[in-house]
């Protein structure tokens, strides 16, 4: 056995079926993007016009996609700033729950594993104007009813929220799985030495989780560049275009529109966008928090 082991073919032979996958399912399909992003095709006919860097500045003269990309940018300010807050106060409140621990973390969890399509059809009814439990609850305070996905001014504010419920629960488990990791010790003695709860999870929780802290935040933002799904089956980029973002907009011109060579340009900007983003993340923010010793 242990001399099989120091034979290197061994390793290519338990490699070479993943290796091959990944160069099928995902290093082909990147340059196949990059070489159709230069042409003007259909995406059926075999009719392939190459056009240079025309269909890039096509779309970077575009307000529509520049609108695009503003819309994700919100994706990520409200997961950066909004939700991740939220997913670890929960996951501080739940690790300090003495019963029923497993119920509250298959609750949180529970919508992460249901179908998209199933979370948009019931926010859709959350959000109805006329007898939606949003607009229920507004009513008790006064409020007048708001046109949720139909108003420029809410749609995109309506996407956000869903979308948070949808992934918390998520990142929730991981951000627990982290602070319960955490050993016990430390938290015992800053309570001998006379320290909050408050001060125990700023002091000595926080810090330690920050490496997964930085992990949800990385993931957070790949999430919002390609978010896509929520948005078409709730709003379908509307009103109006504005809750579009910029899979939304390649996927109007490359499937809809049968502008396969420009939708295949729009695929390129999104993976630079996004690869350009968290590239800035890892060297400005993540690497001061990669290694936590206890």
């Amino acid at each position: 056995m242990n001399k099989a082991l120091r034979n290197p073919l061994i390793y290519i032979v338990f490699v070479l079926p993943a290796f091959l996958l990944f160069l099928a399912f995902f290093i082909y399909p990147i340059f196949t993007a990059f070489d159709n992003s230069f042409t003007s095709w259909n995406g059926i006919s075999k009719d392939v016009k190459y056009i240079g860097f025309d269909n890039y500045v096509t779309a970077l003269n575009d307000d529509a996609f520049w609108k695009a990309v503003r819309n994700n940018v919100y994706f990520i300010l409200f997961s950066c700033l909004i939700q991740v807050p939220t997913i670890v106060f929960f996951s501080l409140l739940i690790a300090n729950v003495k019963r029923l621990k497993g119920l509250y973390k298959t609750a949180v969890f529970a919508p992460s594993i249901m179908s998209t399509a199933v979370i948009g059809i019931l926010w859709g009814f959350i959000y109805n104007p006329d007898f939606g439990l949003m607009n229920e609850i507004l009513g008790l305070v006064g409020i007048e009813p708001i046109y949720w996905l139909s108003d420029r001014k809410w749609a995109m504010i309506a996407i956000l929220i869903t979308n948070a419920w949808q992934w918390t629960g998520f990142y929730i488990v991981m951000v627990l799985a982290a602070i319960l990791s955490i050993p016990k010790e430390l938290d015992e003695a800053a309570a001998i030495d006379g320290a909050t709860g408050v001060q125990r999870a700023t002091k000595i929780t926080l810090p330690l989780i920050m490496p997964i802290i930085s992990v949800v935040i990385m993931l957070s933002i790949a999430g919002a560049m390609k978010a896509a799904d929520i948005i078409l089956v709730m709003t379908k980029g509307g009103p109006a275009g504005s809750t579009d973002v910029m899979a939304t907009y390649m996927i109007r011109y490359a499937i809809t529109s049968f502008k396969h060579g420009f939708g295949n340009s729009i695929a390129v900007l999104i993976f630079l966008f996004t690869i350009i983003v968290t590239v800035l993340y890892q060297v400005l923010i993540a690497r001061r928090n990669e290694r936590i010793e206890y």
